[in-house]
């Protein structure tokens, strides 16, 4: 019989307007690696955030270690030795590797308050090796990419005398052989009987890391099992309360000699976006798929004109000079970003202040602000797309994740962009939001004739949703391929050739 670590019971917790959480139960055994999932807006984080201290549970018991626990906050529970890894990343990319490992914690030299950086240095190539991590602890932070990132930030919380990880989406940004180290790297800390908690929307890798399942729904707790006697339809059930079904795209969609809307000629920018050339059409889908550091966002960055870049670019016809992200919106572009807070919320501003961001010249002419008109709009595409907010006036930074998607979405769709550029659309976001999300795409390329431009890492997603898919290798494109003649096998096989 394993040891109980932890035990949440009957926790509960309220928000303005908001029953987060409603009577929810977790028990955490010694060793296990145990998934917490559900629909965005069902109460993991906020599960969490009672756990470790970042607000206080409103009632309920927490036992850690056989004893009860009222964290006062973050670094109270990291002292018990309970860490958490946010799905975003909070660190100072100033530093380096060495110096984030041990911030707050940093070694000296005896005889004086001088910092050892030798020894610190010393100290995190101690802990990278005994974690199979190759990453130089004296590189700068921000030469990194976003995966090794999540392995320093992984690395900083096994550096404490951990007994339970919080892995929040720990595998978004890495690739499947970072994936395969991360799991190595948790397979090994729950050998040492280190408890963690995964959360994460990718249900096969649930299958594959985790020993049992907690699935939560709209604040409650619906209920354990085992991950071997759970199939991915029954989990998704368990979190929707209704069965989704995913099919890939068998033909294309977009009628037979439909206008091209765009064509992209020798598009250039550095070394990852080396002479782009393809073409959109009206009422297409068309994926871009690629392993991690192809190219994919540096080519639609330049291409909406947020960075430097040379090439030929049409809309429907005629030459566009797209020398800003202003000009690619007046051509009737749109750019939903994979970093949505940093590039596509102002996070401090409401629901609606942020759905109509992009469209006040439309909606405001000669600058007179009709507030309630303004909120009819915003209220009509945050009901179509379900977002889940008290009010239009809830400030967008407490929304979940998923519902952080959707509010960039909306504010393209007010705007009424004919090209949608979609990059990783559905990073962070469950299997309910994801199903709503897809049938909208279809909605906007077969009702409204838009088009739309779509990145993503998922090649499941890819096959699943695009006409066309356009493939990427260290920033060429080596290949355009029908959905009818698509297939993983191909897809890769031109994501790992360099043409």
């Amino acid at each position: 019989m394993r040891n109980v670590v932890l035990s949440m019971e009957n926790i509960d917790k309220r928000f303005a307007g908001v029953h987060a959480l409603k009577g929810v139960d977790f028990t955490l055994y010694e060793g296990e690696i145990h998934a917490l999932v559900g629909e965005n807006g069902a109460g993991k984080s906020t599960l969490m955030k009672a756990l470790t201290g970042i607000f206080p549970k409103d009632s309920g018991e927490i036992h850690f270690m056989g004893k009860l626990f009222n964290p006062q906050g973050p670094k109270e529970a990291l002292d018990a030795g309970i860490a958490i890894v946010h799905q975003e990343l909070n660190m100072m990319e100033h530093l380096t590797v060495a110096q984030n490992l041990f911030i707050g914690r940093e070694s000296t030299k005896r005889t004086s308050w001088w910092l050892d950086e030798k020894g610190q240095n010393q100290r995190a190539r101690e802990l990278f090796k005994r974690l199979n991590m190759n990453i130089d602890p004296e590189e700068k932070l921000s030469d990194l990419t976003v995966g090794k990132q999540q392995m320093v930030e992984i690395a900083k919380a096994v550096s404490h005398n951990l007994k339970v990880l919080i892995l929040d989406e720990p595998s978004a940004a890495l690739t499947e052989r970072e994936i395969d180290d991360l799991f190595a790297i948790m397979r090994d800390l729950a050998k040492k009987g280190v408890a963690m908690i995964y959360i994460s929307h990718r249900l096969d890798e649930i299958g594959v890391i985790t020993d049992r399942v907690t699935v939560l729904r709209d604040g409650e707790y619906v209920g354990t099992k085992e991950t071997k006697d759970l199939t991915k339809e029954e989990m998704i059930n368990m979190m929707v309360g209704r069965v989704i079904y995913e099919k890939p795209k068998s033909h294309s969609n977009v009628p037979e000699g439909a206008p091209v809307v765009m064509k992209v000629e020798n598009l250039n920018a550095g070394h990852q976006v080396q002479n782009i050339s393809f073409e959109l059409r009206k009422g297409e889908i068309l994926g871009f798929a690629g392993l991690m550091g192809a190219g994919r966002t540096e080519t639609m960055r330049a291409l909406f004109g947020a960075d430097n870049a040379s090439g030929n670019i049409w809309i429907n016809g005629k030459k566009a000079i797209i020398e800003s992200p202003i000009d690619a919106i007046r051509y009737g572009i749109g750019y939903l970003s994979e970093d949505r807070k940093r590039f596509g919320l102002a996070l401090n501003l409401s629901v609606h202040e942020n759905a109509i961001m992009s469209s006040f010249e439309d909606l405001s002419p000669k600058f007179l602000l009709p507030q309630k008109d303004m909120k009819k709009v915003s209220q009509e595409y945050t009901e179509k797309l379900k977002v889940k907010t008290p009010s239009l006036d809830q400030i967008v930074k407490n929304l979940s994740g998923g519902n952080q998607q959707k509010v960039v979405i909306a504010k393209w769709l007010i705007k009424n962009s004919s090209i949608l550029i979609f990059d990783e659309p559905t990073r962070g976001i469950d299997v309910g939001a994801k199903s709503e999300i897809y049938h909208l795409m279809n909605e906007l390329v077969q009702k409204e004739g838009k088009s739309i431009i779509m990145i993503s890492s998922e090649l499941n997603e890819v096959l699943r949703m695009s006409d066309r898919v356009a493939v990427m290798c260290e920033g060429k494109l080596t290949g355009i391929v029908d959905i009818e003649d698509a297939s993983q096998e191909r897809v890769m096989a031109l994501a790992t050739s360099r043409g």
